[in-house]
């Protein structure tokens, strides 16, 4: 006999049993089965009963004041949650604060992985995300308190290298979310603005021998949901619950929105700009950072404003913006609906988004930051007396070829006012995000240093650049004293060598034409030639180098130039500001190798900047390249005109001298 899977919330609920490992879905305010998180604490609050569930969850889901998990405080009803957010259920987190319940605080793209690993019947996983850490055993293991004492992370070594292995916890109960159901369970999600883990969560919990419970906004004929529309398959699915319209919203600030589902594609032009204060001073800032043709992510808070620059500049056609809930593509959306996207070019689940971010498919991610140390340590997950956890920030921040970590100087009461042109701090903020040593470390800038990963600091006052001595100076706001400003409110003191002016383009309330910096279009105003002398001067001052295809354009300009001039040529190049990531000293070396065989006839270059000179003249030893690398302009144009002194004296005449001889 078939057996009628529509039940109600109650009935459904009623099968969950004392010590279940309970898994749910939900991102934030999206998504989330509210029918079937208000049943469970119905059931509870009159029963008392089930008692000391495992609670497993990726994001946070909820409103943060006692809807979605929120709903599941109660004393007695949780006995151990594995999260990887905990803000949105801040009674949970006061319980295991508390030492009330046993708790860990995973990345939220491990957790998300794990679902697969316990749908095959695997133990674990296999991960590099978490590794020096909180996470890594060797600094917690992810445990949020002292009640919490079984190790469900361990470091291994595999060929050499090490990895933290995430031991699987199996789940008995899965709560999972579609827009329609059909009798047999097939589940359609053409309203729903994520898919998340539905898929893997409910094989993780059919595998083991326990049940999935969906709710659901309607239930439709069989048959009616074509194929290649059935999320997951009704022979996954246990009980199908229809919610009420009030607990079904697609978040808890919309009821609906058919451009986040992707039923349509409304225009986005037009968008409102953003007032010209410090979060926008960040976002400016930090928008100078996005790779042309790059895939980015970008997180909550003072980040989220770069998507609105990006809009400003007409930068957005240029770079794809995602979430780690799986959004590609768009305009990502913010308040309630964050982690969705209008008019998205695709929607894939979580836990794949998560595979293509640890890949190293982010070419650059925006991330917040709660404090911060001299070390580069960034501190997001733990802080200020709450437990918020990491969500997807180590995930995303380990793996992405480039991070920018932007933020207010200090928080707490922070007031700035922009004068022409130049930023005044009316009142500084009560809270000092630069500290001695970070409460908790989420992002282990040492670690970042050992993999060449490129790491910088936006504030609306000042610019840090993560090098091998720590945190360094680089960028200062117009109108900031570096004394009273910046280390008068920092309990150490950064690396200070010749820190250069913040762009003025972006304290200033116009356009400030990003998208032709961003595609090199003005590079070639950076060079010129002096025909008498037969000199190239190459002014990179201020520049920096983000890809491969930066240094691809700039070798193409200086090849021009040189044909152009008919003959070898002299060069000298400003480097003073310039800056470039430690993965890419290499493939610029390489550039000047190839100029230096085919078109110079010496080249040298100054830069006040004692570790650039140092990372320039490292990366050219190894090619073989005589490093002519000075600290002043009068130096490096004094060795050109020795150079050319000895090369008349010699009467060498068309006798190439090479940059390496």
């Amino acid at each position: 006999m078939k057996k009628n899977k529509i039940v109600s919330a109650d009935e459904a609920i009623a099968l969950i049993r004392t010590d279940d490992v309970v898994t749910t879905t939900g991102f934030v305010q999206s998504c989330i089965p509210e029918a079937l998180h208000a049943a469970l604490e119905k059931r509870f609050v009159e029963t008392g009963a089930p008692g000391n569930l495992t609670l497993i969850m990726t994001a946070g889901a909820g409103d943060s004041k006692g809807l979605g998990t929120g709903r599941l405080h109660h004393e007695g009803l949780l006995g151990r949650v594995i999260a990887a957010n905990f803000g949105r259920m801040p009674k949970v987190a006061q319980a295991a604060q508390d030492n009330r319940i046993r708790g860990y605080n995973l990345p939220q793209g491990v957790i998300s992985q794990l679902y697969r690993a316990c749908a095959a019947g695997q133990p674990g996983l296999f991960s590099k995300v978490g590794l020096h850490t909180y996470v890594d055993p060797r600094h917690g293991g992810g445990r949020v308190n002292t009640l919490t004492t079984d190790e469900i992370v361990k470091v291994v070594e595999v060929e050499g290298e090490e990895w933290l292995f995430y031991r699987a916890t199996k789940i008995d109960v899965a709560f999972i979310r579609a827009t329609s159901a059909d009798p047999s369970g097939n589940l359609c999600v053409s309203k729903e603005a994520l898919t998340l883990d539905n898929l893997a969560q409910a094989m993780a919990a059919r595998n083991n021998g326990g049940i999935v419970i969906a709710q659901v906004e309607r239930i439709v004929e069989q048959g009616s949901i074509k194929p290649k529309d059935v999320r997951v398959p009704g022979i996954l699915v246990d009980c199908v619950v229809v919610a009420p319209p009030e607990q079904h919203r697609m978040n808890y600030g919309v009821q609906h929105d058919a451009a986040l589902a992707g039923e349509i594609r409304v225009p986005v032009t037009g968008l409102k700009r953003m007032t010209l204060d410090a979060r926008k001073i960040i976002a400016r800032r930090a928008a100078f950072e996005l790779p042309p043709n790059g895939v980015v992510n970008l997180g909550v808070g003072a980040p989220e404003g770069i998507s609105s620059i990006a809009n400003e500049e007409k930068v957005t056609p240029y770079i794809t913006l995602t979430t780690e809930a799986g959004a590609v593509g768009g305009v990502l959306a913010s308040g309630s609906s964050f982690g969705a996207a209008t008019n998205a070019d695709s929607i894939i689940d979580q836990n794949q988004m998560f595979d293509f971010y640890d890949g190293g498919g982010l070419d650059m991610t925006c991330l917040g930051m709660a404090e911060c140390d001299g070390a580069g340590n960034v501190n997001t997950s733990r802080f200020g007396g709450r437990l918020n956890g990491c969500g997807g920030f180590i995930n995303i921040s380990q793996n992405a070829r480039k991070v920018v970590f932007a933020g207010t100087f200090t928080s707490g009461g922070l007031v700035t006012e922009i004068d022409e042109g130049r930023l005044r701090i009316v009142q500084e903020g009560r809270s000092r995000k630069f500290v001695r040593s970070v409460e908790q470390n989420t992002f282990s800038g040492p670690f970042a240093q050992e993999r060449r990963q490129p790491v910088l600091y936006v504030t609306e006052r000042c610019v840090f650049n993560l090098t091998q001595a720590g945190l360094e100076l680089i960028e200062v706001a117009p109108g900031i004293d570096i004394g009273r400003d910046i280390l008068a409110h920092m309990d150490f003191t950064p690396v200070i060598e010749n820190p250069i002016p913040m762009d003025p383009r972006i304290f200033r309330d116009e356009p400030m034409e990003l998208l032709a910096d961003l595609l090199n279009l003005n590079l070639p105003d950076r060079v010129s030639y002096d025909p008498a002398r037969n000199l190239l001067f190459v002014n990179l001052e201020g520049w920096q180098v983000r890809s491969k295809g930066d240094i691809d354009a700039l070798r193409q300009v200086l090849e021009t130039a040189c044909l152009k001039a008919g003959q070898r040529v002299n060069s000298v190049v400003n480097h003073d500001g310039f800056r470039i990531g430690e993965n890419l000293y290499d493939d610029y070396a390489e550039m000047i190798e190839y100029l230096s065989k085919y078109h110079y006839l010496t080249t040298t270059r100054y830069a006040t900047s004692a570790f650039l000179r140092l990372k320039m003249q490292e990366a050219l030893s190894r090619r073989g390249l005589a490093p002519h690398v000075f600290e002043r302009r009068s130096e490096a144009h004094a060795f050109l005109e020795a150079a050319e002194r000895e090369a008349a004296q010699a009467d060498v005449g068309e006798r190439p001298l090479r940059a390496a001889e």
